[in-house]
């Protein structure tokens, strides 16, 4: 087996830590940058976006739930205010019309009143109805028959007519009350007006007197008792026809667009019109069959608490913002600071191993100075030797067989010098590979069968190959595939105690081949994990392992263009991986490293 020279991994020693993933993958100084910088920035983009999603959208969250009940709350209580006002209204419509009632009635009981009354009387009626109201208009009083027997006010062609058919005296007559007020009606004097009537009974028979009001005053009333904020109140009847409106809205006999459920007394609705949100309070009216409904703009009922809430929600965006802000360049303070403090330590790890290269080179000069001095050493003696057997003086041996042999000596000397800088050209030089087409499934079978019987005999391996049929074949050399492959299984077989799994699968992926050697034995420490490639380094102490097997495969899978990746866990298993390319001239290209 050929075993490739690796005094250049020294050279070829990772720069970086995993926890639990290490990829013999050497680049240059640049690359290496370049990659701690894409490191940091993924860093403070993932950062970033932890604050967005930590922060922000939980904020967000939270904000959009307490928007949509305050804006729940906001318009239920909208809708209690509008229906406090519509009771209020209710309540005083109620007691203005019963003080009509009353003030009617006390006319109609007043011991001067007479069932025969004259003109001058009524006119004085009515005249004190007024300074009770200004909305009365005039007064009436009927005999038994329904005839209008009594008359004052602007319309006396009413005196003397027969009211006995009209809706509202006979309501009044039937009804179990005293009093009716009708809903308003043109009647024979075909203008809008309403009805107040009291019936009381005088010798068993019926006599009834009634006043009219107008309609117009009695919206002015309403208006009054509004409250403003915009409410505009209105009176319907169960009909849905407008009984008290705007006039500038609607005229009599028009009906209201929406007619409140008659099974309800009470309650509040909203609705759209001409593009406006509305709110509708509508109740009952307790002395008359009508209903009140008092309308209000959504957006007025809801103005003051809406601008609390627009301040509410600007303030706690600009806080958002604000603290958003400071923790992003925060965020990007922390990682520039921790992308110089890497930058930096990485140029101090060139340095060191920088150093670590002169120092390996002053060891290699010293080695080979002292090898070559040696035999420099001998041929300067030896020379010296020759000469002193020359000189007279010292009467030495000097016939030619003496002299042959001592410049035999110098040629050993020379001969040895001249080994030593062989040694040295041939370390140096490129040798060029001897590239076949290769099946990456074939030779992991050819490794597989040889170490089963020495390597894995002793212990309890199960082996499961998972190879792919279609794998394409690779141009490279084959004898240092082998190597590889060997060389990871062996330390897979000594990773695993007694009984174990180790696992190979192929596959083609991306323009490569993927080798997977993966085994369930103790896994390597994450602070060995960097260091498995080093020459030299191993654990396995007792002499066992010299700590070349991983460099090397590491150092012909880089030749081969490729790369090793492994992932592990303590206790659990490691798993090589070895990416190879399928490219020929990848693979015929191989370059020879010596920095």
């Amino acid at each position: 087996m050929r075993v490739w020279d690796t005094s250049h991994l020294l050279n070829d020693v990772p720069t970086h830590k995993q926890a639990a993933e290490h990829v013999y993958d050497p680049a240059d100084s640049q690359a290496n940058l370049q990659r701690i910088r894409f490191h940091f920035k993924q860093l403070q983009t993932r950062l970033i976006l932890g604050l967005v999603l930590g922060f922000l959208l939980p904020n967000a969250l939270l904000s959009a739930y307490f928007h949509f009940q305050f804006t729940h709350t906001l318009k239920e209580s909208a809708k209690l205010n509008l229906a406090a006002v519509a009771e209020s209204q209710k309540n005083t419509i109620d007691l203005y019309l019963q003080e009509r009632v009353v003030n009617l009635y006390n006319l109609f009981h007043n011991k001067e009143f007479s069932l025969n009354p004259a003109q001058e009387q009524m006119e004085t009626l009515l005249a004190t109805l007024k300074n009770f109201n200004d909305g009365f208009v005039d007064i009436g009083f009927f005999d038994p028959k329904g005839v209008q027997i009594a008359y004052a006010g602007p319309y006396h062609s009413l005196l003397g007519l027969d009211y006995s058919h009209e809706p509202w005296y006979s309501t009044l007559l039937e009804d179990h009350r005293n009093y009716l007020i009708s809903d308003i009606y043109l009647g024979f004097r075909k203008i809008p007006h309403f009805t107040i009537a009291i019936k009381q009974v005088f010798d068993k028979q019926t006599y009834v007197m009634r006043a009219s009001l107008d309609p117009d005053k009695f919206y002015i009333f309403l208006r009054a008792i509004s409250q403003g904020k915009e409410v505009e109140s209105t009176l319907i009847n169960h009909q849905g026809i407008y009984q008290v409106v705007d006039p500038g809205r609607s005229q009599f006999p028009n009906r209201s667009d929406y007619i409140p459920p008659s099974d309800s007394p009470a309650g509040v609705e909203e609705f759209e019109r001409a593009g406006q949100n509305i709110l509708m309070a509508y109740t009952s009216i307790k002395e008359t069959p009508w209903i009140l409904m008092a309308m209000q703009p959504v957006a007025v009922a809801q103005a003051g608490m809406a601008k609390a809430r627009l301040v509410l929600t600007i303030s706690l965006v600009f806080i958002s913002l604000l603290i958003s802000i400071m923790i992003y360049f925060t965020i990007k303070h922390l990682v520039d600071r921790s992308r110089r403090m890497a930058e930096k330590g990485h140029q101090l790890q060139e340095m060191l191993a920088h150093a670590s290269k002169l120092a390996s080179i002053g060891e290699l000069a010293a080695g080979v100075a002292h090898e070559i001095n040696n035999p420099l050493a001998i041929i300067m003696a030896t020379s010296g030797v020759i000469r002193d057997m020359l000189n007279p003086e010292f009467e030495l041996d000097h016939s030619p067989e003496a002299i042959y042999k001592e410049l035999s000596v110098i040629d050993t000397a020379a001969n040895r010098a001249k080994g030593i800088t062989r040694k040295l050209q041939d370390m140096g030089k490129s040798r060029v590979p001897s590239v076949v087409e290769c099946d990456v499934n074939t030779l992991l079978s050819e490794v597989v069968t040889r170490l089963k019987q020495v390597e894995f005999k002793p212990k309890h391996i199960e082996l499961t190959n998972e190879l792919a049929a279609d794998l394409p074949h690779l141009f490279a050399e084959p004898e240092p595939l082998r190597q590889v492959f060997a060389n990871i299984l062996i330390n897979a077989c000594d990773a695993i105690a007694d009984k174990g799994t180790i696992s190979i699968t192929t596959e083609a992926k991306e323009g490569m081949v993927l080798v997977t050697i993966a085994d369930s034995g103790k896994g390597i420490p994450p602070e060995n994990l960097q260091r498995i490639f080093n020459p030299f380094f191993t654990t396995k102490g007792g002499g066992r392992g010299t700590g070349l097997g991983l460099s090397i495969a590491a150092s012909i899978v880089k030749y081969l263009g490729g790369t090793i990746k492994v992932n592990s866990i303590p206790g659990t298993g490691s798993s090589f991986s070895i990416l190879l390319p399928i490219n020929e001239q990848a693979q015929i290209t191989i370059k020879h490293h010596n920095k």
